[in-house]
């Protein structure tokens, strides 16, 4: 699990493939990682990955075919968010966050409003009715607060420190996001649903 708090903006600076999958090598930026063991998770642009070999500058993690079917951005050499696995005496900054990408999104409007900037990202449709106003969502790994929603596509307000600690600066109109839904709102769904199920006979 972690928090959508990004730790340190990273750099994929290879990408080699493994037949289907690939691997990278990532360098950690001011990432400390005095504490993680192989076998940790570490979520890149909000993915979680498996921290198969480290040092003190860089990591390597496969990434199979399936995660790079559903996600973006694991596939060329670029800035990326990084974040450590939570741990149960860490302070829950953002939300809680899987690590499991739901769905790819595309910015349609990103723009600054006097210190801050707007940020508007159309989601795919079926993801569109676990996205609502003052929820939560990540987007690239960064947990963010939804401001407003119009069917498929919702907005959030940046401040400059989030502008400043995380890769989303470099976003523009048409950059794909990897989105991840709060996951209250699919449990809360999947229970609604069973209570509408009947029982077998």
């Amino acid at each position: 699990m972690f928090t959508g708090i990004v730790q340190a903006v990273g750099k994929i600076e290879t990408v080699t493939p493994a037949g289907d999958d690939v691997k990278l090598h990532v360098n950690i930026g001011s990432l400390n990682m005095s504490d993680v063991q192989i076998g940790d998770s570490i979520a890149v642009n909000g993915v979680c990955l498996t921290a198969v070999t480290f040092s003190d500058k860089h990591f390597e993690a496969h990434v199979s075919k399936e995660t790079l079917n559903c996600t973006v951005g694991l596939d060329s050499p670029r800035e990326v968010n990084l974040e450590k696995a939570l741990r149960l005496s860490d302070r829950l900054g953002g939300h809680l966050v899987s690590g499991h990408v739901d769905g790819v999104g595309q910015v349609v409007k990103f723009e600054s409003i006097g210190d801050c900037w707007i940020l508007v990202i159309r989601s795919p449709h079926s993801l569109s009715r676990y996205i609502a106003i003052k929820g939560s969502i990540a987007v690239d790994g960064v947990s963010l607060t939804v401001n407003t929603v119009d069917k498929d596509t919702f907005s959030m307000n940046l401040i400059p420190h989030t502008l400043e600690k995380t890769s989303l600066k470099h976003l523009g109109v048409g950059s794909r996001v990897n989105l991840e839904v709060d996951l209250i709102a699919r449990y809360v769904e999947r229970m609604t649903q069973w209570g509408n199920e009947s029982e077998p006979a």
